[in-house]
């Protein structure tokens, strides 16, 4: 039959440009935002899993910087320490050279005000060896802990040393002096066990900060894994963008050419009337 109400050619030629024009449009959406799952409606599933994993790279952000902060407080304590452990050294050293019987007095009170001073020297260095406000050696902290994991469940725990004269680490009290040779020789296996623990002391701090640095190496790689994986998810392969986009330009053109055919296919009815 043949209608001027209803063009079967046009209205088949009308859908085709319309399928092609949208996905067209899908293509260009592609190549513009380089990514195939640009919203929920694009894949409900792969873009409801890809927000979880950007969310879970995005609080790993966090662990970052809480491994980091802490890690700059034991380097700091690490550094304060190691000064501490030097001090110590040249308070045995002044100790011996004290201890000596043929030092006349002027020699060992030299000595002697020089261990002072040194000795005074360590407090300094405990009370200045904060950061952010947190210090590991003069005793105002047992310990801190460091986030390790996106739940914030999971710590990494670093003990703090008190270096404080008279403690369980730093044995030598904060009054100690000589005046005599026996006085300082006296002193002598104090500090010996002093400078023993706090090598000890510096060795747990070490051994802390290495495991914060290798975490936070780790939390590194582990976004860029769960980055690579979103990608699959969710990224447009742009060569493959690139070529649809030329076939369905061409398939366009030939729609739209089509259309305009079948729209005129029905004139020649016009001339049963003449």
């Amino acid at each position: 039959m043949n209608s001027i109400n209803t063009n079967v050619g046009a209205m088949i030629a009308l859908q085709n440009l319309n399928k092609i024009s949208a996905d067209l449009m899908v293509t260009q959406n592609r190549i513009s935002t380089g990514l195939k799952v640009a919203s929920a409606k694009d894949d409900g599933a792969a873009y409801a899993i890809a927000q979880r994993q950007r969310s879970s790279v995005k609080s790993l952000d966090a662990v970052k910087d809480s491994l980091s902060r802490n890690s700059s407080v034991v380097d700091v304590a690490l550094t304060a320490g190691e000064s501490v452990s030097d001090l110590l050294t040249e308070l045995k050293e002044r100790a011996l050279a004290a201890s000596d019987t043929s030092l006349d007095s002027t020699a060992r009170s030299a000595l002697r005000a020089d261990f002072v001073s040194i000795r005074d020297q360590i407090t300094k260095t405990l009370s200045n060896s904060a950061f952010n406000g947190i210090n590991l050696l003069n005793g105002s902290r047992s310990s801190i802990a460091a986030l390790a994991n996106e739940h914030g469940t999971s710590h990494l725990t670093v003990a703090a040393q008190n270096m404080s004269l008279g403690g369980s680490i730093v044995t030598l009290s904060a009054g100690a002096d000589f005046s005599t040779a026996s006085g300082a020789a006296n002193l002598l296996s104090t500090l010996d066990s002093s400078i023993n623990n706090v090598s000890a002391a510096l060795a747990r701090l070490g051994t802390s900060s290495k495991a914060l640095d290798q975490h936070m190496t780790f939390i590194g790689k582990l976004q860029d894994t769960m980055m690579v994986g979103i990608g699959k998810l969710v990224d447009a392969d742009l060569a493959l963008e690139s070529v649809k986009l030329q076939a369905l330009q061409v398939k366009q053109q030939l729609a739209i050419h089509m259309l305009s055919i079948s729209s005129q296919s029905q004139s020649w009815v016009l001339s049963l009337f003449r």
